[in-house]
């Protein structure tokens, strides 16, 4: 659970990036035109509406920014996926849809809690993400069978989204009224506790933010729900003196003094190579939460990742609500709690020695550094800044116990890092890599991780042999590439790259068959020294008649790569067998090829595997070996190719004995 949510906090930080500069946006906006909220000013209008283009969508931007940081591959599908998530919801549940669901004559009659179902709801956002992301990760890889094969994999991942969320909704129509009026109820019944009421107002408050539920409790308070109106009252300078304004007076201190000071301590205890970037970040959401009285690019950023540091803020709100009703002092907002609105409100006469807040302010702002340097040290949060490498890296490097990522991790130091590569892609069985100079690659270090080869093309471009398994190498490789990953020595530790020994084997020996009909020749044979060499170890290769192609050994389908020209299969005893049909055909991209069987089928040497088109191939100018290679060949024995020459498919070549 930490691990996930440190993830959403991570997920988060796309989101709550854009926020700091529309608070700003707005709170000039306001500044220029406080009366009339841009209808006086132009250029007021002009910040405002740009600046609530973000701040009025919270719930959108949380929904498609979650769904991407969520998904396993940061994948643009996902964050549709997130996008419909959100949107299924926004459209079932808003009171208009509510009143035709439900046949209420009169839509003033629908349940209040429906109008809180809005485009900055980021409850709403936020379980539309992880919904997405979770659904993207599970069924993103899907096959679907051929008649809706079209909707298979990441295209199927949008509609499940729709379907799931339409249940949810469903569920929401009934749970969402009664927790809503419940939280009103209960804002009603804190109200009559006087300074202790608002410190319990401002503590739950804060603690609703994420649940979008924070807005139940607003209404009781700010508005005239339960015959308070704080807002109204105290702008137009109506009710008591040192009371009306009480449930807004606390949140200056918090807001202009507290909450940057609390940034201030998450910036200092950043690692050192961090700093700099979290200091951006704090600086940012400090000056927006001081200025305007923003808090949600400050608070979205350790709300996840610290949860109990956002406890703490919690708490320390709600005190800094009861010292200041307690003592009486008083200011008031239309906007928030920031300078801006702390400045305007010290023309209304109802305000209540309001220079005050900016005392309790100072000792708040000292309470909230002390008290956050200490929590985050205390509990080791990973605040901002404090996880090892940077926000994409920390993850990465973390799993050095998985053998891809430590392969893809030396691999990618050999070859000089960010600094030297410039493109990263595969074929079935070898890194296809683009440098600045193969001259600056450390071919020692890459043949040291026991990879089949290295083969220099030219001085720009070089390839690594890696094997059936290359797309999770690549994969790990464009995270590295991606996250301008910088690798230590200390970090490629050879243990993560020791191979698992899973006890002792049993000696089999099995049948190899000829997958079509051709001229069966040796492996050194063939046109392309990646084969030729054993590099991916021994085999054989076929020069087809037909484009029939069968099994050359019986096992079971172990992947089907995305271009068709390659599959594999896992014989009963443990061999590797990668089936290659043509050389260079990856670059057809699948034009030609079509496969007959699925990942974990079950095959003989009579099951048709796939066809091709040789017209296609030979049009292309390719050649059309079928070379057939026994990847793991640490697992192999011996092989022995009985037949030569041309044989039919299907029959008996030879024999392959495991270790």
């Amino acid at each position: 659970m930490k691990a996930y949510l440190q993830k959403m906090g991570r997920s988060l930080m796309l989101p709550v990036a854009t926020l700091p500069v529309a608070a700003l946006f707005m709170g000039i906006g306001y500044w220029i035109d406080p009366a009339g909220w841009g209808g006086n000013n132009l250029l007021a209008a002009f910040l405002i509406k740009g600046g609530s283009t973000i701040l009025d969508n919270l719930g959108i931007l949380f929904a498609v920014g979650l769904a991407f940081g969520m998904s396993k591959d940061k994948s643009g599908p996902a964050a549709l996926a997130g996008l419909v998530s959100f949107m299924v919801p926004m459209t079932l549940l808003v009171p208009t849809s509510i009143q035709m669901f439900k046949g209420i004559e009169d839509i003033a009659n629908v349940d209040p809690a429906f109008s809180a179902i809005n485009m900055k709801n980021v409850f709403i956002g936020i379980l539309a993400g992880l919904v997405a992301a979770a659904l993207y990760n599970r069924f993103s890889n899907v096959k679907l069978p051929m008649a809706l094969s079209f909707f298979s994999g990441k295209r199927a991942v949008p509609i499940i989204t729709a379907g799931i969320m339409m249940v949810i909704s469903a569920a929401l129509i009934f749970v969402w009224p009664p927790v809503y009026d419940t939280l009103v109820s209960f804002g009603k019944l804190i109200s009559e506790l006087g300074p202790l009421g608002a410190g319990l107002y401002g503590f739950f408050n804060r603690l609703l933010i994420p649940t979008g539920l924070h807005h139940a409790l607003n209404n009781v308070f700010w508005f005239n729900l339960a015959g308070i109106d704080d807002i109204s009252k105290f702008w137009a300078s109506e009710g008591v003196k040192g009371i009306t304004g009480m449930y807004q007076a606390g949140f200056f201190p918090v807001m202009m003094f507290g909450l940057p000071a609390g940034a201030y301590a998450i910036y200092r205890n950043a690692r050192p190579e961090k700093k700099k970037v979290t200091a951006s970040l704090m600086l940012a959401a400090g000056f927006a939460s001081f200025f305007t009285g923003v808090t949600e690019p400050l608070e979205f950023s350790f709300m996840f990742v610290a949860w109990p540091l956002y406890v703490v803020h919690a708490i320390l709100t709600g005190i800094s609500m009861f010292v200041s009703a307690a003592f009486h002092w008083t200011a008031g907002f239309n906007f928030f709690a920031g300078l801006v609105d702390f400045i305007l409100s010290l023309r209304v006469p109802i305000a209540n020695k309001p220079w005050m807040l900016l005392v309790q302010g100072l000792v708040f702002a000292v309470i909230y550094y002390f008290t956050f340097n200490f929590v985050i040290k205390k509990f080791n949060l990973m605040t901002p800044g404090r996880e090892a490498g940077n926000d994409d890296e920390a993850a990465i490097l973390a799993s050095s116990d998985d053998k891809f990522s430590a392969l893809a991790k030396r691999i990618y130091a050999g070859l000089g890092g960010a600094d030297n590569i410039t493109s990263i892609d595969n074929c079935t069985t070898r890194l296809r890599l683009q440098v600045k100079d193969t001259g600056n690659v450390d071919q020692q270090k890459i043949k040291a991780t026991g990879v089949p080869g290295v083969k220099v093309i030219d001085k720009k471009n070089i390839q690594v042999i890696v094997g059936t398994e290359v797309q999770f190498v690549a994969d790990e490789m464009s995270k590295l590439y991606d996250a301008k990953a910088k690798i230590d020595d200390s970090e490629l530790t050879q243990g993560s790259l020791e191979k698992k020994d899973n006890g002792p084997h049993i000696q089999v020996t099995e049948d190899i068959y000829a997958p079509v009909s051709g001229n069966v020749k040796s492996i050194t044979e063939v046109s392309d020294d990646v084969f030729s060499s054993k590099m991916m170890g021994d085999g054989f290769a076929v020069i087809p008649e037909n484009g029939k192609i069968y099994s050359p050994v019986a096992g079971t389908i172990s992947n089907i790569f995305p271009t068709k020209h390659a599959l594999g299969i896992t014989t009963p005893g443990g061999v590797e067998v990668l089936v290659h049909m043509g050389i260079d055909t990856v670059q057809l991209k699948g034009e030609g090829f079509e496969i007959l069987v699925t990942e974990g089928q079950k095959v003989t040497e009579n099951t048709a595997i796939a066809n091709i088109n040789l017209d296609l191939l030979k049009e292309k100018g390719k050649q059309a070996d079928i070379i057939v290679a026994f990847t793991n060949q640490d697992h192999v024995e011996s092989f022995n190719l009985a037949v030569t020459g041309n044989t039919s498919a299907k029959a008996s070549i030879g024999k392959l004995t495991t270790k």
